[in-house]
C-alpha cells in the first residue's frame, strides 16, 4: 500500500504577494506591523527597519528525518525563501535547535544582508559557529538580562526552559527568550518554554505589549522537548499583562503541533486579548 501523502495547506500570503505586502506596510510609519512566517517566526517592521524572530524557511528538517521514526512532514508550505528578505536588520536565534538555528535559512539570509546582525545565547556561540561555517565573532552572544541593539531594536535576554532552565560551565543560559523594543512599542518573543519560577515577575517588569508565545504543549511520545499548550500561554499573557498574546509553534510539523482552540478559549474567560494569525499574515497596531 502506498503511503498517504498529506495535503499540504498554502500560506496566507507568500513569495511575491508576502513581499508585497511588506512592502506596502513601509508606508505606514506610525504602525507596528508583524508577520508570522511560520513554527517560531516572525518578521517585525518598524518605520522601515526588520527584526526577523527565530526564522526556519527551509525543508532541512524535513530532509533530515524523511527515512525515520519520527518524520517533520511540513504541514504549511513556506512563505518565503531567506534569500528573498533582502531588508533584515537583525536575526534571532533563541536556541541551537534547528528550527529556531537553521543554517540553510541564516546563511542564504547573512549573503542576502551583509550588515546583518545575528543575537544568540553567548552559551551556544562555538555551536552557532561552527553550523553556520561563520566566524566566531559575528554573532550577538546574550545571556539573560543583558542588553544589546541593532537600529531601531534593542533586545534583552530573558530566560527560557525548554523544558527546564538549561546553563553552561560558566553558569549562562542556554535557551533565551527575547524582549524588543522599538519606539513605544515592547514585543516578548518567549523562544522554545515552559513556565518556570519567577517568569511572570521577570516579565511583568517589561511591560509587554506584544507576546509571541508557543502553544504545541508537550508530549512524551513525541520525543521532542515541549513548551507551553494554549492554555498556559493565555494565562501568562494574562499573568504578566500583555496587550495581546500572539500563539505559534503549530502548524508547521503533523507530529508536533495543537490547534489555538484553547488558547482562544482561555484569552475568553480571563478577558486577555489575542490574535490568531496564519502563516505570512500580518497583524499590525498604532501606538
Amino acid at each position: 500500500m502506498e503511503k498517504e501523502v498529506a495535503t499540504v495547506q498554502q500560506p496566507y500570503l507568500a513569495d511575491d504577494a508576502f513581499l508585497a505586502d511588506v512592502e506596502q506596510a513601509r508606508a505606514e510609519l506610525d504602525r507596528l506591523q508583524i508577520w508570522w512566517l511560520g513554527q517560531s517566526g516572525f518578521l517585525v517592521q518598524w518605520q522601515g527597519h526588520h527584526l526577523l524572530f527565530d526564522p526556519y524557511l527551509s525543508d532541512s528538517l524535513t530532509r533530515k528525518y524523511a527515512a525515520t521514526d519520527k518524520p517533520h512532514d511540513r504541514m504549511t508550505g513556506r512563505v518565503i525563501a531567506p534569500e528573498g528578505l533582502g531588508f533584515v536588520d537583525v536575526v534571532t536565534s533563541s536556541h541551537n535547535h534547528t528550527d529556531h538555528l537553521d543554517a540553510e535559512t541564516l546563511v542564504p539570509l547573512r549573503v542576502a544582508n551583509p550588515a546583518l546582525h545575528l543575537v544568540i545565547p553567548a552559551a551556544n556561540r562555538a555551536f552557532v559557529a561552527e553550523r553556520l561555517g561563520c566566524e566566531p565573532g559575528w554573532p550577538l552572544g546574550l545571556d539573560a538580562g543583558e542588553t544589546v541593539s541593532a537600529g531601531p531594536f534593542t533586545i534583552t535576554a530573558v530566560p527560557a526552559a525548554h523544558e527546564t532552565l538549561d546553563r553552561d560551565g560558566q553558569g549562562r543560559h542556554r535557551y533565551l527568550g527575547y524582549v524588543a523594543r522599538c519606539g513605544p512599542w515592547t514585543i516578548y518573543h518567549s523562544g522554545d518554554t515552559v513556565l518556570y519560577d519567577g517568569m511572570v515577575e521577570t516579565l511583568r517588569a517589561f511591560a509587554v505589549d506584544v507576546a509571541l508565545l508557543p502553544i504545541n504543549g508537550r508530549a512524551p511520545e513525541r520525543r521532542v522537548a515541549g513548551n507551553l499548550d494554549g492554555r498556559e500561554a493565555a494565562e501568562l499573557a494574562h499573568a504578566i499583562g500583555a496587550g495581546v498574546v500572539i500563539p505559534c509553534h503549530y502548524d508547521m510539523f503533523a507530529f508536533n503541533t495543537a490547534t489555538p482552540d484553547l488558547l482562544i478559549a482561555t484569552c475568553a474567560a480571563l478577558g486577555q486579548p489575542y490574535h490568531v494569525l496564519r502563516n505570512g499574515e500580518r497583524w499590525s497596531a498604532t501606538g
